[in-house]
């Protein structure tokens, strides 16, 4: 029998949704002074060490969990100063699109907004701060492995993976059993593609009516640049080169204090070229005049990437089953036409915590919290995703000119409130067209001050990983990836993942697929894209990953 401990709440993800469900639990818990014990748990070496965005963040649901934040040193320390739009027209051509044909919901000044650039992990270390103040026990390096479930199907809590298993499945010298987290209720705040959100969405069908969920992936990397460029709070968005033929994302550059700003790409996963490497288009697109000027005479310092889900209002799903709620990006709640999702994972997660404290207060344990759903349909961030529902479909189905067009006249002539409902219905991972039928790109050689290589960037992330342990990343059918993927897609993994892990070795006896998942910075494209859906991405031991300072 393995060990176990009991709470109130359990809250798998130490992000801006689990954090914040926290601090409002506890927060609830005072005001009715009552007794309540709330556990954090994080696969991440310590809080914010897996926290990548890019970030400007509204203030708005942070604004209603600690009105005083400014008072109590909250890291927002960079408000945005100027907002730029530019459409990349070639490698050295673009246009900047004037502010008045702009979806009001891309400005990031004016009309009252309170955005700030800011270290998304930073954010997070701090409201692990408030939340440990207030009670809350926060246990980093601890991945949730597994759902426990009661024997009439509603969720019981976590288990956390076991320590020092070996590559062979053997229990090694350091062999430490995983702990059993239980608890009333259980929040699920992994963020994108979290590995149990995902099973808890195929077990209580949450997705029965949304429409598929839609994915891209985000690499970004931080920079410390000449002083004489430095402005901050500027903040630069863009679409365009060197993303063509249909393929859909967008790019950003954004100056925090310190001398440093953060450049990055985000690349839709409904793209159909399996020869496309979203890393390669990124380092290229940094030579582009309007990022290299902020760029050129700097040094960087950090890179990662991981997915974002942005599916928007159509995809999300239920997000309520027996004993748990899905919150945060593990349900969906990025708002794409913002191009943010902090404030709306915040919010999901407070509205979370003032059901399971009614429950709770009513002596209810591990029942489905209907309620839930109430309170998120009258709540802000419902009224802002539904109006926001046609902006991703958009820009799938009539790309950046004509759906930008489409999303100005939804946003600006309409408020969100056009009386229709656009739909993209199709899963990322069935849009890869055979690489026969597709364009091979050929990728300029990195030069090393602003283009740099995987291996090179994967160092910068601090990824480790204990060797000796199972792999992570699970083939269902270990002869798929040579067998079906090479000749038809010539096995895209090599080139979608963003970290090196995936490569096809040519020896005598023919190709062989590898697996370097000591690269693996946990991204969870792989999980999504591979068109055979034949990867798994799992835990592997807390705290293994990239362990990112300042993104």
């Amino acid at each position: 029998m393995r060990e176990s401990m009991e709470f109130d709440v359990v809250i798998v993800g130490a992000g801006p949704a689990g954090l914040s469900a926290a601090c409002r639990l506890m927060q609830q818990a005072q005001d009715a002074e009552r007794e309540l014990t709330v556990c954090v748990v994080e696969k991440g070496s310590e809080v914010g060490a897996h926290i990548l965005s890019g970030a400007v963040i509204e203030s708005r649901a942070l604004d209603e969990l600690f009105p005083d934040w400014k008072a109590m040193g909250a890291p927002l320390n960079t408000p945005v100063t100027a907002d730029e739009l530019y459409l990349l027209k070639s490698e050295t051509g673009a246009t900047k699109l004037p502010n008045a044909l702009i979806p009001k919901t891309m400005h990031n000044t004016g009309h009252g907004l309170n955005n700030y650039v800011v270290s998304l992990g930073n954010l997070c270390r701090w409201l692990a701060e408030q939340a440990e103040v207030l009670g809350v026990e926060v246990f980093p390096g601890f991945a949730a492995a597994e759902v426990l479930y009661h024997e009439d199907g509603s969720v019981k809590g976590i288990a956390t993976g076991d320590m020092g298993i070996t590559a062979a499945g053997e229990q090694g010298p350091n062999y430490t059993e995983g702990i059993e987290l239980h608890a009333k209720y259980t929040l699920f705040a992994e963020g994108c593609r979290g590995h149990l959100g995902k099973q808890l969405i195929s077990k209580y069908g949450l997705d029965t009516n949304a429409d598929s969920q839609h994915y891209g992936i985000g690499l970004k990397e931080l920079w410390d640049i000449d002083p004489g460029t430095h402005r901050p709070g500027l903040v630069i968005h863009g679409s365009g080169w060197p993303l063509n033929d249909g393929v859909s994302g967008g790019f950003f550059l954004y100056h925090l204090e310190n001398h440093q700003a953060v450049v990055g790409l985000i690349v839709d996963l409904n793209y159909t070229n399996p020869w496309l490497s979203p890393f390669d288009e990124f380092q290229r697109l940094k030579h582009h005049p309007v990022l290299a000027q902020h760029l050129e005479g700097g040094t960087r310092v950090a890179y990662g990437a991981r997915a974002i889900t942005k599916g928007g209002f159509n995809a999300l799903p239920k997000m309520s089953f027996p004993g748990g709620l899905l919150i945060g990006c593990n349900a969906g709640t990025l708002n794409f036409s913002k191009i943010k999702g902090t404030h709306t994972a915040m919010k999901s997660g407070m509205l979370a915590a003032e059901a399971v404290f009614e429950a709770i207060a009513s002596n209810q344990a591990n029942t489905e919290l209907t309620g839930f759903a109430d309170k998120f349909e009258q709540s802000w961030v419902y009224d802002e995703l539904f109006r926001s529902r046609n902006f991703g479909p958009a820009m799938h189905k009539f790309g950046p000119i004509l759906g930008g067009a489409f999303n100005f006249i939804d946003q600006n002539l309409f408020n969100g409130k056009l009386p229709i409902t656009l739909h993209d219905d199709k899963p990322d991972y069935a849009q890869l067209k055979p690489a026969d039928q597709c364009p091979k790109i050929a990728y300029p050689k990195p030069d090393g001050k602003l283009s740099f290589d995987k291996l090179s960037s994967v160092f910068l992330s601090n990824t480790n990983h204990e060797e000796n342990q199972p792999c992570h990343l699970q083939l269902k059918y270990t002869s798929i990836p040579i067998r079906q993927n090479l000749p038809k897609f010539a096995e895209p993994a090599q080139r979608y993942c963003p970290a090196g892990v995936y490569e096809v070795i040519e020896e005598e006896a023919g190709p062989r697929f590898q697996i370097n998942a000591q690269n693996c910075v946990h991204c969870k494209t792989c999980d999504i894209k591979d068109p055979a859906q034949n990867i798994t991405w799992v835990v592997p031991e807390g705290a293994g990953g990239p362990n990112y300072s300042n993104m």
